[in-house]
C-alpha cells in the first residue's frame, strides 16, 4: 500500500481541560486512506503554528507572491486572551478550514507536514488528567447545524476562577475565600457581586477577588462607549479614591464603561471617574426589589484596596487610565457639539433659501405699446391695416 494520506477531517467540538492548568483543545475525527478513523486533540496555538509553516512551504499557493494565486485558506491568529468564548466562536471557521485543507491539490493536502500533524499522538490515546482537580468537559459541535454554535451539547458550563486573596464574608449570603481557592461562577451580576460555588458551599463573592484561569484579562468586558448611557443615581456615595466620583441621589450621569467588577466609569458633565454600579439605575427604568436588596449590601471592594493580592499571571489585567477616559470623553463631547452646530447651520441656510419662496411672487410688468413709427418700420402690411 502507498504512503498514508488523509481522506477526511471533521471538527467534532472542543474539550475544556483543567490539568496541568485550564485550557481548551479541539477534537478532530481524521479518516485515513486505509479506512481507519482516529480522534486527535490539538490546541489552537498548535493549529496556527502548523498553518504558518504550511504557508512558508507553499508561498505561491499561500498568496505571498501574488494574492490572486492563494488557495490555502485563511486562519485568524490566536488572541492574547483565548478563553472559552473565543474557542467556541472559532469552531465554524476551523471546520471550514479543515474541509478546504483536505480538498487542496495532493502536493499540499498529502504532504508530510499535513500527515504528521494529524497523526495520532500518545496524548491523544491517553490524555493527561487528574481526577482530584476536575474531569475534562466535552462540548460537541452539532452535526445538523454547524452555524448554530449555541446548541452545543454537553454539561452546563461554569467558568472557573481563582481567588487572588483571602476574603472574609460580611453577611450570611456571602462566601468566604482563601487565596488560591478555585470557584465555579454560577452568576455574574453587573453590580460586581458574583454568585459562586466551592465544593458544597455557595454564596456571593466580590468579582475583584477573582481572576480567570485563562489570562488576566476579562473577555466579557466591553469597550468604552463614549456616547454614554443615561443613568440616575439611586444612592449617594462619597469618593474614597482619587479616581472616584462623589454624587448625590437623583443626579443624572452617563455611563461610558461597564466593568464586571461593579465599578463603572461614568461621566458627569465633562468629569469622569469610577462609581459603584449597584447605586445606579438606567434612566426610565422601574425600581426593582432585587436591586434594592443588593444595594443594601454595599459596594464591592476595589481591586486597589485588596491586601496581599497574588495573581498567577505574569502580566496584570489591562486597565485604562482615567486620563484616557477624560481625554476621549472630551473629544466625543466636542465632536457632538460641532455636529450639532453644523446641523443647526445647515438648517438655518435651508430656512433662508426657503424664505423668498414663501413670499407672493411679483407680477410681470405690462410692456408699453409700440409707437406708430416702430410698427411701420418692423411690422408687415397686414399688421399696419389692423392697427392704423
Amino acid at each position: 500500500m502507498g504512503d498514508a494520506f488523509i481522506r477526511y477531517i471533521e471538527l467534532l467540538g472542543y474539550e475544556k481541560r483543567f490539568f496541568p492548568s485550564q485550557h481548551y483543545v479541539y477534537m478532530f475525527l481524521v479518516k485515513w486512506n486505509d479506512l481507519s478513523e482516529k480522534v486527535v486533540y490539538r490546541r489552537f496555538t498548535e493549529i496556527y503554528e502548523f498553518h504558518k509553516a504550511l504557508k512558508e512551504m507553499f508561498p505561491i499557493e499561500s498568496g505571498d507572491i501574488n494574492t490572486e494565486n492563494r488557495i490555502i485558506p485563511h486562519l485568524p491568529a490566536p488572541k492574547w486572551f483565548d478563553g472559552q468564548r473565543s474557542t467556541e466562536n472559532r469552531q465554524d471557521t476551523l471546520a471550514e478550514y479543515c474541509h478546504t485543507l483536505v480538498n487542496l491539490p495532493h502536493k499540499i493536502s498529502r504532504c508530510q507536514h499535513v500527515v504528521s500533524f494529524f497523526k495520532v499522538r500518545h496524548d491523544d490515546m491517553n490524555p493527561v488528567t487528574d481526577s482530584q482537580i476536575k474531569k475534562p468537559e466535552v462540548f460537541l459541535l452539532p452535526k445538523d447545524s454547524k452555524k448554530n454554535l449555541t446548541d452545543i451539547t454537553g454539561p452546563i458550563v461554569l467558568q472557573t476562577y481563582r481567588a487572588i486573596a483571602d476574603y472574609e464574608k460580611s453577611s450570611t449570603s456571602e462566601m468566604a475565600l482563601k487565596a488560591g481557592d478555585m470557584v465555579d461562577v454560577v452568576e455574574k451580576s453587573e453590580n460586581g457581586w458574583w454568585f459562586c460555588q466551592l465544593k458544597n458551599k455557595r454564596g456571593w463573592v466580590p468579582a475583584t477577588y477573582l481572576e480567570p484561569m485563562d489570562g488576566p484579562d476579562e473577555s466579557e468586558e466591553q469597550e468604552p462607549n463614549y456616547a454614554g448611557e443615561a443613568y440616575t443615581v439611586q444612592k449617594s456615595y462619597t469618593a474614597v479614591e482619587e479616581d472616584e466620583l462623589t454624587l448625590k441621589e437623583g443626579d443624572t450621569i452617563e455611563v461610558i464603561h461597564k466593568l464586571l467588577d461593579g465599578w463603572w466609569v461614568i461621566r458627569k458633565d465633562e468629569t469622569t471617574g469610577y462609581y459603584p454600579s449597584m447605586y445606579l439605575q438606567k434612566a426610565g427604568e422601574v425600581n426593582a426589589s432585587v436591586k434594592s436588596e443588593l444595594r443594601n449590601r454595599g459596594a464591592p471592594p476595589r481591586r486597589s484596596t485588596i491586601r496581599n493580592a497574588k495573581s498567577i499571571h505574569k502580566q496584570g489585567r489591562k486597565q485604562i487610565s482615567q486620563e484616557t477616559y477624560r481625554r476621549n470623553s472630551k473629544k466625543y463631547i466636542q465632536n457632538r457639539r460641532n455636529m450639532r452646530g453644523n446641523s443647526q447651520s445647515k438648517a438655518d441656510v435651508i430656512i433662508e433659501k426657503n424664505e423668498p419662496e414663501d413670499k407672493p411672487k411679483a407680477q410681470p410688468a405690462v410692456p408699453p405699446r409700440p409707437s406708430k413709427d416702430l410698427i411701420l418700420n418692423r411690422c408687415t402690411e397686414s399688421t399696419w391695416r389692423k392697427i392704423l
